[in-house]
């Protein structure tokens, strides 16, 4: 009787560990990618070509940044709707323009997926954590900009195939 209460004590402690290792992991993976996203956000390239591409489509995000620098910011959902419209936009055109041989498919993928969490982050918080729904909408403000100038490069590569 006392070696199953030990293999059942083993157990119980195998399961524990297996589930400490695996929140750990999960944990470690998130930490990564949104520090990875953050990188990439952060990089600056020689010119940003996110102001032309803003004016050239209609695209709203340079007035959503300057609404977000306010302080307080008003009316966050009009500013979210703002964004995903952007974004609905920029992801239209990044599928439809040839891509450079500089960037990176997994970066792009990496930020729209960081866009959606983002997202959804924002519709969990913004009735009760204000600051916290801002600081979401200034990541996908980011993210928008980000992904309008990697559109704004593979510009002069749409321009010389058509020569």
């Amino acid at each position: 009787m006392l070696s199953l209460q030990a293999v059942q004590g083993d157990s119980v402690v195998a399961v524990v560990t297996n589930v400490v290792i695996c929140a750990s992991s999960v944990a470690l993976f998130l930490y990564w990618f949104r520090y990875s996203c953050m990188l990439i956000l952060a990089a600056k390239t020689s010119y940003d070509h996110s102001e032309e591409v803003a004016s050239t489509n209609q695209l709203v995000f340079p007035e959503v940044r300057a609404r977000l620098q306010e302080q307080p910011a008003t009316n966050l959902n009009s500013l979210h709707r703002c964004l995903e419209r952007d974004y609905v936009l920029i992801n239209y055109l990044l599928e439809h323009t040839p891509a450079s041989g500089g960037e990176s498919r997994t970066e792009v993928a990496m930020l729209k997926l960081h866009y959606r969490v983002m997202s959804a982050w924002y519709r969990l918080t913004w009735r009760f954590l204000r600051e916290s729904a801002s600081e979401a909408l200034e990541e996908m403000l980011l993210v928008v900009v980000h992904l309008a100038n990697v559109i704004g490069e593979r510009a002069p590569v749409a321009a010389a195939g058509r020569v």
